[in-house]
């Protein structure tokens, strides 16, 4: 690419400006005059070199500034046409050429070759001693490096201060996107996008961004002037690149201290990755994002689809089921997250409907949302969804001897709008039905009464109504055998059916009626009357919430 296109305020890293290198005391007491080139005074100065021969060209690699009194530049146009041509050809920044006894003025050829080349052309009138100048511009050259290099470290130092403070990729990379000024992407080694940070021009998704230039161009190299720094880490077969750091020019260009600060990034990620162990829980958990940002409203219905097309999730056009399942203090300390999204992702292949996966470590959640033919499927896929997602957990070993069984809910199937708000309801309904008796999965529906009372868990009021329907009971439970809480939850729970709930406890009729007949009395009130039916359920249901 042509460095004539830059933009000429001497920020590129490797120099400085043509136009720069004017400026400072040395050429500028030349009286510099451009006669060639002023629109591309914005190339940038590798060095600088002063020489006399004809064959300067082949001594220098482009990019330098080249200081001369002409000696060398030819007594014929033609050889002054030639002289030029090679420069240009090689690449330099500019000629600068001091009058004096070899030129008063400098031969049309070599302007005229100048101009056509688009090479800048300055003359000196007036001498300038050439050292004076190399060591300005190397100086300045030097310092600019300096500057370049407290800016990339700086962004390493907030880096590792934000994974200090318990921040994670998601940090890292918004750390680089606002130095940047663009979005940047974390990838695995074959492209598969991980994470997102920064926004697109006028403040689009970076999502959006990824899909259009990267997603479905994988295979194509990426914009020019984009960024890519390899994060290492990768295990057998990986060329030990775990995953990649890409930085777009999609708002402004990018500039070779954005490398560097990528560079500085990567060695850090390359530590997350490390300690998050697999690629697979990165990715987990951006969906988990994704699905957790959707169900709080944060991403549109409208935006959705095609974000989970980037996600790798394309449902086709039949309803969305939303499930959740929560771990709560069935995590096991010898567990982790990338085992476990890695175990249930296996699971959920057999299932044989597209799934989006995602988990949340924060609350001990696993996020699904499945793409569902036709609304008669919603109970067999919740089957077999709620069987991977058990089986999964087991096979991470995150389930702790003793502890409660995962929860599984699931939600309402529907389109984009109802899939946001039903994985909102199957959370929190998940969280309110932690202490029901163990089943496959809940029907979110049909817990509505147990979110409310989880809500209110509370409010004081919730706890003195519970104290005044059970209380009576509670205190003889605390006091005499046998216990009277289990039988009435058992007849509450079958509705108050007393063959149903003597063969659930494997009494006999009569212990039954007798036991029944003993909490009416501390109760004080008749347990076939409706009402009171209702308010006790409402109480044992309450009573699993209040503190």
């Amino acid at each position: 690419m042509d460095s004539g296109t830059e933009s000429g305020h001497g920020s590129r890293g490797d120099g400085i400006t043509v136009r720069r290198a004017l400026e400072l005391p040395g050429l500028r007491g030349g009286l510099p005059e451009v006669l060639a080139g002023a629109e591309r005074l914005g190339r940038t100065v590798r060095w600088v070199h002063a020489g006399e021969v004809p064959h300067i060209a082949s001594l220098l690699k482009g990019g330098e500034l080249l200081l001369t009194t002409g000696y060398g530049l030819g007594t014929r146009p033609a050889e002054q046409r030639a002289f030029v041509r090679t420069l240009a050809e090689r690449g330099i920044a500019a000629l600068v050429v001091e009058l004096g006894p070899r030129f008063a003025r400098l031969p049309a050829a070599l302007v005229d070759t100048a101009r056509s080349a688009g090479l800048p052309l300055v003359q000196l009138h007036r001498e300038v001693p050439f050292v004076t100048v190399t060591e300005e511009i190397h100086t300045e050259i030097v310092n600019g490096h300096y500057a370049l290099l407290q800016r990339a470290e700086e962004v390493h130092r907030r880096c590792t201060e934000a994974l200090l403070g318990g921040g994670g990729v998601p940090q890292v990379l918004g750390i680089l996107a606002d130095f940047a000024g663009n979005p940047v992407f974390l990838e695995t080694a074959d492209g598969q996008l991980l994470y997102a940070a920064g926004a697109g021009p006028e403040g689009t998704d970076p999502l959006q961004v990824w899909e259009g230039l990267r997603g479905q161009h994988r295979d194509e190299p990426p914009p020019t002037g984009s960024v890519l720094v390899d994060v290492p880490g990768g295990g057998p077969g990986s060329g030990g690149v775990r995953a990649r750091l890409v930085l777009l020019p999609v708002r402004a260009p990018l500039a070779p201290v954005h490398r560097m600060a990528a560079d500085r990034a990567a060695g850090i990620l390359a530590v997350v990755l490390m300690q998050a162990r697999q690629e697979e829980e990165l990715a987990a958990r951006g969906r988990g994002d994704f699905l957790t940002d959707l169900a709080e409203g944060r991403v549109t219905a409208q935006d959705a689809p095609a974000q989970a097309r980037v996600l790798g999730f394309r449902p086709g056009d039949g309803p969305l089921l939303p499930v959740v399942m929560r771990l709560g203090d069935a995590l096991s300390p010898g567990g982790g997250w990338a085992v476990l999204a890695r175990a249930v992702s296996e699971e959920l292949a057999s299932v044989g409907v597209p799934v989006l996966l995602g988990v949340r470590p924060v609350e001990g959640r696993v996020l699904v949302l499945l793409g569902l033919r036709s609304e008669p499927e919603r109970p067999s896929v919740a089957d077999r969804v709620a069987a991977a997602l058990r089986a999964g957990v087991a096979r991470a070993g995150m389930l702790r001897p003793g502890g409660l069984p995962p929860v599984v809910v699931v939600g309402t199937a529907g389109g984009w709008t109802a899939a946001a708000s039903g994985l909102r309801h199957a959370a929190e309904t998940a969280t309110a039905a932690q202490g029901l008796p163990d089943r496959p999965w809940y029907d979110a529906r049909r817990l509505d009464i147990d979110l409310l009372l989880w809500r209110l868990r509370d409010h004081p009021d919730l706890a003195a109504f519970v104290d005044r329907a059970l209380g009576p009971v509670l205190e003889h439970d605390a006091r005499s055998r046998p216990p009277l809480l289990p039988t009435l939850s058992t007849y509450l729970a079958h509705a108050g059916r007393k063959a149903e709930t003597a063969r659930e406890l494997h009494l006999n009729r009569q212990t039954l009626y007798n036991r029944l007949a003993r909490i009416g009395e501390l109760l004080g009130t008749d347990l076939d009357d409706p009402q009171t039916v209702l308010a006790l359920s409402l109480a044992l249901r309450a009573r699993r919430h209040v503190p």
